[in-house]
């Protein structure tokens, strides 16, 4: 995958940060542009297994699925997230340990439909900025769900 890749390190280990990343209904609380959980399939995140969204700002929302591609517990994760027609994308994110807690990594690429038809150069910087936010999130949600 060729996708610019953001980083953010948290102190909490992988294991509260896989927690929430096992939790499908948490996704709209920490993805960037997911708005609306409607069903989350009792096997996430096992490989084929889907979390049913929806994507944007009411009432422009588009109701679509993002699957499980691969999963090792508490290290990996790739997704294929689809907003159709405005296509797919593949998101991987990694967990590292360190001494502090761990690091996440995330690269996403869109992959299928008009959103892979911009040139990655024009592309990126959005992307990077939305990842960013979406790790931040995705830092306090386990952070504080931690030391609850």
């Amino acid at each position: 995958m060729g996708a610019p890749e953001k980083t953010v390190d948290v102190s909490v280990g992988t294991d509260a940060v896989w927690a929430v990343l096992s939790d499908g209904w948490l996704y709209p609380l920490w993805v960037v542009g997911a708005t609306h959980m409607r069903e989350v399939d009792d096997d996430w995140p096992a490989v084929g297994s889907q979390l049913h969204h929806s994507v944007g700002v009411w009432p422009f929302m588009l109701s679509d699925a993002t699957t499980v591609l691969a999963c090792e517990p508490g290290r990996m994760l790739t997704l294929e997230a689809r907003a159709w027609p405005a296509g797919t994308a593949r998101v991987v994110i990694r967990l590292e340990p360190t001494a502090q807690g761990c690091r996440i990594h995330m690269a996403e690429e869109a992959d299928r439909g008009l959103g892979s038809l911009v040139p990655r150069l024009i592309q990126a910087p959005g992307v990077l900025l939305r990842d960013t936010e979406t790790l931040s999130r995705l830092r306090d949600i386990a952070e504080h769900r931690a030391h609850r």
